[in-house]
């Protein structure tokens, strides 16, 4: 499975990325994986690399690489639910610079990038986040509605919030079919009342889903938080939705 670090051009400097792709030498639907909080590391790679498998171009970019090159943090090989707290504190400052703007000119320069690659199928691609970034993939997708047709987020943070630019605030503008996979605990019963309102009102069609026995990060195999069932399903409901909506049809 090939895979690469890239540099990605944008109105800010160039973002270091990481991609895999099938090694069949033909054009492959595109996705725009937006990496949890603790950035791009060898898990997320990983996970890239096994999306890769089932035949898609997966573009990984550093979300922070106004602060240099991933990870912008040290970070141990496994984080523990002790070590949490100070791996937090010295990314908050960061993640607090990440205002909305930002992330919409970055969102323009990732998806001009990754529809521009030769290895990549012309048509619409589809955008997956995990953490905080399950609300960036829901900001790209809001925002180029004509571009993406399919956004998945995994234990979203961020995501409902009561701050004037709410990535769920424009939610009724999105074309692409969703699926949230929930934590337990990640959206309040009104919050996500509020998020389903936003669906129905753009009249997609979508599942919010709370995996059951999980916490906030389920996903990642290098912390405490993963969840193998919840891993699992993930990956179910993913390949299911790209499937049905960006998957070459051969």
């Amino acid at each position: 499975m090939p895979t690469t670090t890239l540099q990605i051009p944008t109105p800010d400097g160039r973002a270091d990325a990481f991609a895999a792709f099938p090694d069949g030498g033909e054009r492959y639907p595109g996705v725009l994986m937006y990496p949890d909080v603790f950035g791009v590391r060898p898990v997320i790679e990983r996970m890239a690399t096994e999306l890769a498998g089932h035949g898609y171009y997966v573009l990984v970019p550093n979300l922070f690489y106004r602060h240099g090159p991933a990870p912008v943090t040290e970070l141990p090989a496994h984080i523990t639910n002790e070590a949490r707290p100070a791996i937090f504190e010295r990314l908050l400052p960061i993640v607090q610079e990440h205002t909305t703007e930002r992330a919409l000119r970055d969102a323009d320069a990732y998806l001009t990038f990754l529809t521009g690659r030769p290895e990549v199928a012309e048509g619409p691609v589809a955008v997956t986040g995990y953490c905080m970034g399950a609300a960036l993939a829901v900001r790209t997708a809001t925002a180029h509605p004509e571009k993406v047709a399919a956004v998945a987020g995994f234990h979203p943070g961020v995501l409902v919030t009561d701050a004037p630019d709410s990535p769920h605030r424009r939610i009724a503008e999105l074309t692409a079919e969703v699926h949230m996979g929930l934590a337990e605990g990640d959206l309040t019963p009104e919050a996500l009342a509020e998020l389903n309102q936003g669906l129905d009102a753009a009249g997609v069609g979508y599942s919010t889903e709370t995996y059951p026995g999980t916490v906030h990060g389920f996903t990642m195999a290098d912390t405490d938080a993963f969840h193998a069932e919840g891993a699992r399903r993930h990956w179910e409901r993913l390949l299911a939705l790209l499937d049905r909506t960006v998957a070459a049809k051969g």
